[in-house]
Order: C-alpha cells, then structure tokens, then sequence
C-alpha cells in the first residue's frame, strides 16, 4: 500500500514538473511572439548604420572639396595679384615713357620725328602688354571666383550632409536604448529620425 501512494506522490510531482515546463515553455513563446518586433528593430539598426556611413563618407568628399577648392582660390588670387603687380609696373613705365615724349628736346625735324616714333612705339609696346597681362589676371580671377563658388557649395552640401550624420547617431542611440528596453515607442522615433537623415541627404545631392 506504502508502495502505491510512493508512487502515485512520484506521478503527482511528475505531472506538475510537465504542467510546470508547459507553462514556461508557453510563457516564453508568448514573450517571443511579444517581442518578435525587435528583430525588425536590429535589422533596421543594421541598415541605418549602413546609411549612415554612406552619409559620413559623402560628408568628407564634401570636406575635401572645400579644402582644394579654397587652395585653389587662393593660389589664383595669388596669380591675378602677380599679374596686376606686373600690370602696375608695366602702366608706370609707359607712363614714363609718355612724360619722356613731352619733355623731349626738339631738334631737327627728322631727329624729333624718329625720337618720336621710338617713343611710340614703346608706349604702344607697353600698352599692348598691359592689355595681355590684363586679360590674363582677369582670367586668375574668374578662376578664383568659381573656387570660391565650389567651396561654398560643396561646404553647404557637406553642411546637410554632417547634419545627417549626426542624426543618424542620434536614431541609433535611440535604437540601441530600445533593444535595451523593449519600448517600441523608442523604435518608432529613430525610424522616423532616420528618414529626416535621408530627407538632408536626398536634399544635398538634389541642391
């Protein structure tokens, strides 16, 4: 009798040990089924981090076309100044030249025509020169302005571009603090943060 009650207490326990792995094993595949939407958040995480990269390498071309731009600029108007430096010199020596041909004395006819000829003809010279060196400081210069135009664009796109970035950290932060915490809410806003990332970066390659 002793032996039967042993073992009816041994199927008791046994049943109850089933009945209790049932209900951990429903437990957690509710909580499976609960927070199945978190695999969803990871992946989303992993393709923000994706774009976001895309977003920081677009930010240093746009970096590293400002730099050369400005150099650019720089270099030029260090050229354009030459030449107007060299356009002042030559202005002054024609200048020159023409008080020269005023206060030249006259002597015979044919003298005072070919001193005046040769003084014409270094005016003429320097004036021709002036021309030239005119039109090539002018050419530095509109190459200095459309420098100096890239590098403000390309720093207003980099600028769009950065902002991107720096809200694409702030999604994932939030996406990271979700995964944490199970707040789906979380989740939603860095989705939505991340289109706003997307939205300046679409903005910068369609300025």
């Amino acid at each position: 009798m002793a032996d039967i009650q042993q073992l009816d207490k041994e199927l008791a326990e046994l049943k109850q040990f089933v009945a209790d792995l049932k209900a951990d094993r429903a437990a957690q595949q509710e909580k499976e089924r609960r927070e199945a939407w978190t695999k969803y958040t990871s992946l989303s995480l992993v393709f923000i981090a994706v774009v976001a990269s895309v977003a920081s390498q677009w930010s240093g071309k746009y970096g590293g076309t400002v730099l050369v731009s400005l150099n650019n600029s720089t270099y030029n108007q260090a050229l354009a100044s030459d030449q107007w430096s060299y356009y002042q010199a030559k202005s002054i020596k024609q200048n020159l030249y023409e008080a020269l041909r005023e206060v030249a004395p006259k002597t015979t006819e044919t003298e005072t025509s070919s001193g005046l000829a040769a003084f014409n003809a270094k005016v003429q010279k320097y004036k021709a020169d002036e021309e030239k060196i005119s039109d090539e400081a002018k050419k530095y210069e509109k190459e200095r302005d459309a420098a100096r135009a890239t590098a403000d664009r390309a720093n207003r796109l980099g600028g769009y571009m950065s902002g991107a970035v720096s809200i694409f950290q702030i999604a994932i932060a939030l996406g990271s603090i979700c995964l944490v915490t199970k707040k789906k809410p979380l989740w939603y806003l860095s989705i939505a943060l991340s289109l706003l990332a997307i939205l300046k970066m679409i903005q910068a390659w369609t300025a």
